[in-house]
């Protein structure tokens, strides 16, 4: 039995025992129910769903058997139901709860292919059904679990199956879309159980690392691999990663994108996924943080070298957590860090409880990684603790707590120091708040720790053990401080310290001997002044918000204290649980004197709970000295006030009430309000100890509510509330004593683990069950206040007693307010009303169908008095409407008594979950995690105190009596809705349309709840509702009430099973556009959307209505009525025209897959959008495509994969479908598709820039609002992901293009044939020609789509029309609509099929029509249209699959491009250089892939082809360095040369300089527009090759060219080269580092500082061995400050995050040779030899030493700084370095400087102090 339903009260426990057996009663039920050979009895399954769910929230003891057989059933429905997505949803999300739930003790197997085809069919075909996307979105996030959850049981085998069905995609064509989905669904399919883990071996690590680097900078496809192989380095233990590493953590670097010196930190250039595979596979952050951490703590083992790469990450991240280096990587930074601990400590305990299987003990942590581990993560512990990022101090906090368990010795003295510094700074009280945190979340290890060390006093804590031993008590003194109601942040964070210490003592008391660990602290002085601290801070406090006097005045609208969390309550009732009787005491008459002698009406919760928590910590003293003091001086208050005889004393003569209304001073007022709350928190745990004061409270409820104030009445509520609850309800009464002492100390509290829990082991809480006399009296205030308040209720409207109205409107308040406080004091301990039984069978309903044990208390009252109340509310509800429907207060007052009678348990569940919120943020301060190293005791889960768990087992009980009886009546059919529910739900149906939107809001939410609970009353409902849009007169508010419940998810989700409520609600949203006011018509357009966004089909009966009921509507006439709505004609508002339309297209997709339906009805709706393609109402023709994408499904013209038509051209022209009959009428006649094409092209709005981003999908934002928007487009609409292959081209801005409309006309085409051409041939011809930019794109559109469509007969019109109007607009000379016609031919040539590999028919004749030369004579514009053209269509090849005429053309083409590169346009140039780079990858991708397997083509013809290739990229580089040559030279002949003759003799040469500069402009484009397009995998070799070019042509006095170099290095920094091409890279970068020309000896050191940021992992140690030489020897450099002081800069860096034997090996160089120089200038004159570069580069090197440790304080940095200050008095540029560099030492030194300038000598202190003064003018 789980711990929280055996520590439940003795009552509810025992009845939870019988839940095993109710819940094999459940699955019988289920399993009658569902019927294999019946698909929809699937439906009448969905009931039980709920109560399975019940069970599992229960944590109810339920046999293994019934869940698997659950299990099974719940997968076969699932498979089953496979286009019923709102079953599905349902079915899928509790089988992901139960097999997350039952994981470890099931043993099934589930195949993987069932789930995969769901998802295909649901969500990766074009085709989707008509459900609202909503729906799909959870749908799809339901099946993503589900396979999460089912990976765990696919058998073996199925690893193998999945990667061959995905790497036939990844290795397809990586420049494809679908290889992003194969990375996802690798991801998210890919199992590692045990069963399939032999499957793993090295090389598939290696094969994924090739194909993880064939997309680079992309963060979607890092993530997949990342998460994929994080897995794997978890679960397969056997595999060897060590040869990996390098490769790996270069990647896990950077992913973490940085910036580094001073560049950006996000990609410059990210490879594109289409919108809908990011959305699907999602990853929330940029940076896989988490799986980064699982990869780096499961690498770790015994001496491997992984803690090594991971130190060498950690210290090249360190800096980035520093609180001046935040930004926006921060937030995946202190991720990284918890998920480090928190999987390190998952590791840890998972070989903890595997001990005694010696599985592989030897790949285990030992301590020594345990601390090397922890040594690493201190460092970044250390730099974040202080962050302003919040999550970031936080996530430190808690990570310390942790670590403090794993290896004390280390964490604490960390945390002590930390502590005692934050004490000292006086400036940054931020600081103290967060180092208090600190130690109250590691209290319990601190105690821990010095208990071991005062027992053995352990070695390894020499010499610190007294600074954190004493730290618990220093901090507790300190902390009085922290209480300051001028500091919130601090003072809850002192409260939470001081919870924390005390929740881990058993007892606190005087007597020294048992505290031996505690010898500094009395604790009754500590008391003392604790008391005199917090009464001051509670006299100080300032209310938050002005009290409000309305209604709600809660007792408890607190300030901080109250609002901000849990902990001020908690720290409460932790310290008066916890103290001695003798500290009690002494507490008690301290409070019980403050209580008395202070009126705090702005602290009334404060001081409340102040002593509520003194009651529940000892009832029988606390009455004595609180309680009775308050309640006596509250009654002589009131003695002698006047009343009204409202209060329910007896009779009360109207006739006698004054005119002269009574009141009482303000004064007097706010007193006794204030004195009532109080007493109404302090007695919520009393129970039966105020039994004595019976009559005392009687009188001051009765007084209360008698007095003329209703500020007193409503005190006075509040009172009777809590003492009803008080007495009736179950609660813990010693919940914060302490009752198990801790075996290693008696003086500490032993804490308890849920998981560890077996039957009856430890004690329960004691609960407080009431006993007789408490249900006495709790029955005798309900007599005296609900059913005397209900008679005067009834007597007020029944005979008008009163005959003032202000007096009468007081006493209904009064009455209304008593009879509304009874019933949330009893809550559901009044009995519910019983339904009737459908049938009359009473043993029935005796026996229910299933038991959830639950109970909030002592049951009082009875089902009577229950039914009574609804009867009298339901007459003064309809007295109220008649008489006072404009007084909201007494209306508000009415719904909630309603909604206590008719919603039983309701209110438990709202206190559930309003608790739930405030625990929510569970601090680490009352956690103690499962591994516990000090004591060497491990738990299975987290452990907590006593009084934590007894709060979640009070929260359970209470959630289970909200639970116990809300389903019972849902799933049996038995039983209908008792009478009173339905008169309470009439009721609240008027006043859901009411004219107050408070009034309104309130009556809708009980409305709703009393329809969830009764389904059966939702239909009536509707029609009630539905009649008020349809009613010409309706009133605006009943418009808006009507649509408020309309939209609710409970009645969306009954119109799909209920065909008569689903027509009359479409009609009624139809018909209701005669309501004018704004609000009306916003809210039906609000409920439409979401009644798309939700909708889930309708139900199968409306299909069937034809043969029987005649009250239900007939679907034909149904569809015709809607379709006589949706033409233009009709003169309806747009926007119902746009309903009218969209209900259509949903009613016609729902009825596509029935069999009782006349496919008249789809083939003429299909001609209805096809006429509305030319209507005038723009947002209808997009409908009307959307529509038709959908609807034209069948392609009987379209010609086959093996080249035949799919029909023999007999059975064609009979088999013409209905559908294409209706289609041909409407498109024959005349001037159809002209005014068609004229109408979409007004849909093209074309702006001045077209560079919006909504890529492929609508653009048409401009003229559509947000909800028209959802209206008319399908989201999740997958045919708009084309284009299918990344763009990055910016002159193919593909956002006028619409793939939409394309696609209409190509499936038109396939519907229909031939006749479509030729319809459409002249429209065309005339467009094309057309001057404007809008009827470009849509002939654009629709040439694409006729193109693409493969029909029947398609090649002869080829070569009759189509060819000659290509080469026409190939020739056009219009430049702006280059755009849309690359987009044309883009689609004309994408391959066919998921994933583009069939070639479309056309595709070669189109290549052939583009390769043509042009004639000579055209303008410069057409040549770069061409090659525009040319790229968009190559870009859509599948480089793998080429065939042969397409290699030749690709030949053909190098060789133009080569030779046309000094080309003299610079629109011609970029075409060029982005076209060469598709063709080189193009080619070299299908090189590759061919080499991989030499298929049938001849070898001889690859090699030669390969050769050829290769011998182009040779001449390529070889130019490149001759041009960089002569381009260097030139620009330095222009700087120098000046005279004229000199000009004539260059002039010649000035033309080849300038075909150079334009050559190595067309060669910039082509690096630029290879590294943006992510295809620079293939071409890496190129791209180091032209390194040189890049790096030295930074700064030429051609500026477009330097322009051009800037952008192509920005994004080559970011390039990670991987062997073999490294070696390349680096001897490239050395020799640029000694260039000649000093320009590129600085652009060398900036790439530098990326290059080895990027590739530290991989760089072998010779390499980095020259390279630190040779930024060494440039310390000397001839250019002071562009090359001198940046090296020195490089250094700094490389030391920060380089290796650390180099690093050392530098500095210890650097200080020998500056002491050298630095004693001879001392002992000789100052010109001793030394040049200044030379001892400029010393001075620099030092510098570099300094600034590489900005916030730390090695051992050797003193040494060296005072060294460096000594020359101070150098010349310059020597001494402004110096003075510099201590200047920056100084900044970065200074928030610490206070624990760090320990560190240096007095003298050294000196030398500093003279180095950093500012010189005078006067010295």
């Amino acid at each position: 039995m789980h711990l929280y339903n055996a520590w439940l009260p003795p009552p509810v426990a025992e009845e939870t025992k019988k839940e095993k057996e109710s819940f094999s009663r459940v699955v019988s039920s289920l399993k009658d129910l569902y019927r294999p050979d019946d698909p929809d009895s699937v439906y009448s399954t969905l009931k039980w769903i709920s109560v399975i769910d019940l069970f599992i929230k229960a944590k109810s003891d339920i046999s293994l058997d019934d869940v698997v057989s659950v299990v099974e059933i719940g997968l076969e429905l699932f498979h089953k139901s496979q286009s019923k997505l709102y079953v599905q949803v349902r079915w899928g999300n509790i089988l992901v709860r139960l097999l997350n739930k039952y994981r470890k003790k099931l043993f099934l197997k589930t195949q993987w292919r069932p789930l995969y085809d769901t998802l295909i069919h649901t969500h990766f075909t074009r085709n989707t059904g008509p459900e609202g996307w909503r729906l799909r979105q959870r749908h799809f996030g339901m099946v993503t679990s589900l396979v999460r959850s089912c990976r765990h049981f696919f058998p073996a085998g199925s690893a193998y199956e999945i990667w061959s069905e995905f790497r036939q995609v990844l290795c397809n064509n990586p420049w494809h879309n679908a290889t992003f989905e194969g990375a996802g669904f690798v991801r998210l399919f890919l199992p590692t159980n045990a069963e399939n883990q032999d499957f793993f071996s090295d090389n598939w690590i290696r094969e994924c690392m090739e194909l993880w680097d064939s997309i680079p900078n992309c963060q979607f496809w890092n993530s997949q691999w990342t998460a994929v192989v994080a897995r794997v380095v978890k679960n397969c233990k056997f595999i060897i990663w060590e040869c990996f590493l390098p490769t790996l953590f270069t990647r896990f670097l950077n992913m973490f994108e940085v910036p580094v010196a001073s560049a950006s930190g996000s990609y410059p250039f990210s490879v594109d996924v289409p919108r809908n595979t990011r959305f699907l596979f999602s990853n929330k952050t940029v940076t896989p943080a988490r799986a980064i951490a699982k990869s780096v703590v499961y690498l770790l083992k015994p001496s491997s070298v992984a803690q090594e790469h991971f130190e060498k990450l950690v210290n090249l991240l360190e800096q980035y957590y520093h609180p001046s280096n935040g930004g926006r990587w921060t937030y995946s930074l202190e991720r990284f860090l918890l998920y480090l601990v928190i999987t390190f400590q998952k590791r840890l305990q998972q070989e903890q409880q595997n001990t005694d299987n010696n599985i592989q003990v030897e790949l285990y942590l030992g301590k020594s990684e345990r601390i090397a581990f922890v040594n690493v993560l201190l460092r970044l512990i250390d730099r974040g603790q202080y962050s302003k990022n919040e999550h970031l101090s936080e996530t430190v906090a808690t990570t310390t707590s942790i670590l403090s368990y794993v290896e004390p010795s280390m964490v604490l003295p960390f945390l002590a120091s930390r502590f005692h510094m934050a004490l000292e700074t006086m400036t940054a009280t931020h600081q103290l708040k967060t180092a208090v945190m600190s130690v109250a979340f590691a209290g319990r290890s601190l105690f821990f720790t010095s208990l071991s060390s005062s027992s053995v006093k352990s070695v390894d804590l020499e010499g610190g053990d007294d600074t954190f031993i004493a730290l618990p008590m220093i901090s507790l003194s300190n902390a009085l401080l922290g209480m300051d109601a001028n500091d919130p942040p601090k003072t809850l964070a002192t409260m939470q310290l001081i919870g924390s210490i005390f929740s881990n003592m058993a007892m606190l008391d005087d007597n020294v001997d048992e505290l031996s660990f505690m010898p500094m602290i009395l604790f009754s002085e500590w008391l003392d002044e604790f008391f005199c601290c917090l009464f001051a801070l509670l006299l100080h406090l300032e209310p938050s918000s002005v009290l409000n006097e309305g209604l709600h005045s809660s007792a408890t609208s607190g300030t901080f204290l109250v609002e901000d969390g849990p902990y001020y309550y908690c720290m409460l009732e932790i310290l008066l649980g916890r103290l001695s009787k003798q500290l009690y005491d002494q507490a008690l008459k301290k409070i019980s004197k403050f209580v008395r002698t202070n009126i705090l009406p702005g602290a009334i919760a404060e001081v409340g709970l102040l002593c509520c928590a003194c009651v529940h910590s000892n009832p029988e003293e606390a009455v004595v000295h609180l309680v009775e003091p308050i309640l006596s001086s509250v009654l002589s208050s009131l003695n002698g006030t006047p009343v009204t005889g409202f209060g329910g004393r007896g009779t009360l003569d109207p006739s006698a009430s004054t005119k002269a209304k009574p009141t009482l001073s303000p004064a007097l007022e706010t007193a006794i309000d204030y004195q009532l709350k109080i007493l109404s928190v302090a007695i919520s745990y009393g129970g039966s100890a105020f039994l004595h004061y019976k009559d005392q409270f009687k009188e001051v409820i009765v007084s209360a509510f008698d007095s003329p104030s209703w500020k007193v009445n409503g005190a006075g509520d509040h009172l009777l509330r809590s003492l009803l609850g008080s007495l009736v309800l179950y609660y813990p009464t010693d919940q914060y004593k302490c009752t198990f002492n801790h075996p290693a100390a008696a003086a500490l509290e032993d804490w308890i683990s849920a998981k560890d829990y077996s039957n009856g082991e430890l004690k329960g809480p004691k609960w407080h069950v009431p006993s007789d006399e408490e249900v006495q009296f709790a029955n005798e205030l309900l007599i005296l206040h609900f059913q005397s308040a209900l008679d005067d209720l009834l007597r007020i409207c029944q005979t008008k007693i009163h005959s003032d109205p202000g007096n009468e409107k007081e006493h209904l308040k009064v009455t209304l307010l008593r009879i509304d406080s009874c019933l949330q004091g009893v809550l559901s301990c009044l009995p519910d009303f019983s339904p009737p039984s459908r049938n009359g069978m009473i043993e029935e309903s005796s026996y229910p169908s299933f038991l959830i044990a639950g109970a909030t208390g002592a049951r009082v009252g009875s089902i009577q008095l229950r039914e009574k109340a609804a009867e009298v509310i339901h007459t003064a509800s309809k007295y109220l409407l008649e008489e006072k429907s404009d007084d909201s207060i007494l209306l508000i007052l009415i719904i909630r008594i309603m909604d206590a009678l008719g919603n039983y348990g309701s209110l438990e569940y709202d206190e559930w979950t309003n608790h739930r919120q405030a625990w929510k943020l569970e601090s680490a301060a009352i956690i103690e995690p499962p591994i516990n190293f000090i004591l060497s005791s491990h738990s299975k889960g987290k452990r907590r105190p006593r009084w934590a768990l007894i709060d979640k087992v009070d929260m359970h009980c209470t959630w289970r009596s909200s639970q116990s009886s809300y389903h019972l009546f849902r799933t049996s059919e038995n039983f209908s809705p008792p009478d009173h529910v339905i008169l309470l739900m009439d009721d609240l149906l008027n006043l859901s349309l009411h004219n107050y939107e408070s009034v309104r809001m309130l009556a809708g939410k009980s409305l709703l709840k009393i329809m969830k609970r009764w389904p059966s009353l939702i239909s009536n409902c509707v029609f009630s509702l539905s009649e008020n849009l349809r009613k010409p007169n309706s009133p605006e508010h009943a418009v808006l009430g009507s649509c408020a419940v309309l939209c609710t998810q409970t009645v969306l989700k009954h119109l799909t099973m209920d065909p008569k409520a689903f027509s009359s609600f479409l009609l009624a949203v139809l018909l209701s556009s005669h309501h004018e006011t704004m609000k009306a018509q916003k809210a039906i357009n609000e409920l439409f959307v979401k009644y798309n966004i939700h909708f889930a089909g309708v139900s199968k009966r409306i299909f069937r209505t034809m043969d029987n009921h005649i009250d239900t509507p007939d679907f034909a006439d149904l569809v015709s009525q809607i379709g006589s709505m949706s033409f233009d004609s009709t003169g309806l508002h747009w926007r119902y025209n746009l309903m009218a339309n969209r209900v259509l297209l949903l009613l016609a997709m729902v009825s596509r897959s029935d069999p009782h339906i006349s496919p008249k009805i789809l083939s003429e709706t299909a001609g209805h959008f096809l006429k509305n393609l030319k209507s005038q109402l723009p947002q209808t023709r997009i409908l009307a495509i959307s529509a038709l994408n959908t609807l034209l499904k069948d392609s009987p013209h379209k010609i086959s994969a093996d080249g035949r038509p799919v029909f023999s051209k007999k059975s064609q022209e009979n088999a013409k479908s209905a559908l294409e009959g209706a289609l041909l009428e409407i498109f024959q006649e005349e001037g159809f598709f002209n005014e068609t094409l004229n109408s979409l092209s007004h849909v093209h709005i074309i702006t001045d820039n077209d560079s919006g981003s909504s890529r492929g999908n609508h653009g048409n934002s401009s003229f559509q609002t947000l909800a028209d928007r959802s209206i008319t487009c399908f989201y999740f609409d997958f045919s708009a992901s084309w284009p299918r292959t990344p763009s990055w081209i910016s002159f193919l801005g593909s956002d006028t293009f619409y793939s939409n409309f394309a696609r209409i006309f190509k499936r038109l085409t396939q519907e229909c044939g031939m006749p479509v051409l030729s319809a459409l041939k002249s429209t065309l011809e005339e467009f094309v020609n057309s001057k404007e930019r809008s009827k470009q794109c849509v002939a654009a559109e629709a040439f694409a789509g006729v193109l693409h469509s493969d029909v029947n007969g398609l090649l002869e019109e080829w070569d009759s029309w189509m060819m000659v109007q290509l080469q026409h607009i190939i020739l056009a000379q219009s430049v702006e609509s280059i755009p849309e016609w690359a987009a044309c031919i883009r689609y004309a040539v994408t391959g066919k099929g998921k994933h583009g590999t069939r070639v479309p028919l056309l595709r070669q004749h189109i290549l052939n029509c583009l390769s043509k030369p042009l004639p000579p004579s055209v303008t410069t514009t057409v040549v770069a249209k061409r090659y525009a053209f040319i790229s968009a269509a190559l870009i859509e090849l599948s480089p793998q699959k080429l065939l042969l005429p397409e290699i030749e053309l690709h030949y053909k083409l190098l060789d133009e491009l080569l030779g046309n590169m000094c080309h003299s346009s610079a629109h011609v140039r970029e075409a060029i250089g982005v076209t060469l780079s598709v063709l080189c990858s193009n080619i070299r991708l299908h090189v590759s892939s061919s080499q991989d397997h030499s298929n049938e083509r001849g070898t001889t013809e690859i090699n030669n082809n390969q050769l050829k290739q290769e011998n182009c990229v040779q001449l390529l580089i070889k130019r490149a360095s001759d041009v960089v040559l002569n381009i260097q030279n030139s620009s330095l002949s222009d700087g120098s040369d000046n005279s004229t003759d000199k000009n004539i003799r260059t002039a010649i040469q000035n033309g080849d300089s300038q075909d150079d500069v334009k050559w190595m402009e067309t060669l910039f484009y082509f690096i630029v527009s290879t590294l943006k397009s992510g295809r620079s995998s293939y071409l890496l070799d190129v791209i180091v090759g032209l390194l040189y070019p890049v790096i030295s042509l930074q700064e030429t006095s051609n500026k477009d060219l330097s322009t051009l170099a800037k952008a192509a290095f920005q994004l080559l920094k970011w390039r990670i080269i991987l062997e073999p091409h490294l070696q390349k890279a680096v001897s490239v970068i050395l020799s640029s580092a000694s260039d000649p020309n000093w320009r590129t000896r600085s652009a060398t050191l900036t790439y530098l500082r990326t290059f080895m940021f990027r590739h530290t992992f991989i760089l072998s140690k010779g390499d980095k061995q020259k390279i630190w030489k040779t930024v060494e020897r440039l310390l000397q450099d001839s250019q002071v400050e562009v090359v001198r002081e940046h090296a020195a800069a490089v250094l700094a860096g490389l030391m920060k995050g380089g290796d650390e034997d180099l690093a050392t090996d530098f500095r210890e160089r650097t200080y020998v040779e500056a002491n050298t120089i630095q004693r001879s200038r001392k002992t000789r004159n100052r010109n001793s030899g030394h040049s200044v570069a030379s001892v400029h580069g010393v001075v620099l090197a030092l510098a570099a030493s300094v600034l590489s440790v900005p916030y730390d304080m090695p051992s050797w940095l003193p040494d060296h700084v005072t060294l460096l200050a000594h020359f101070g008095g150098e010349p310059s540029p020597v001494k402004s370095t110096v003075t510099k560099a201590v200047a920056e030492f100084r900044r970065t030194h200074a928030d610490t400087w206070n624990v760090q300038k320990d560190s240096f000598t007095e003298e050294q202190l000196e030398v500093l102090a003279d180095t950093s003064s500012s010189s005078s003018y006067f010295a």
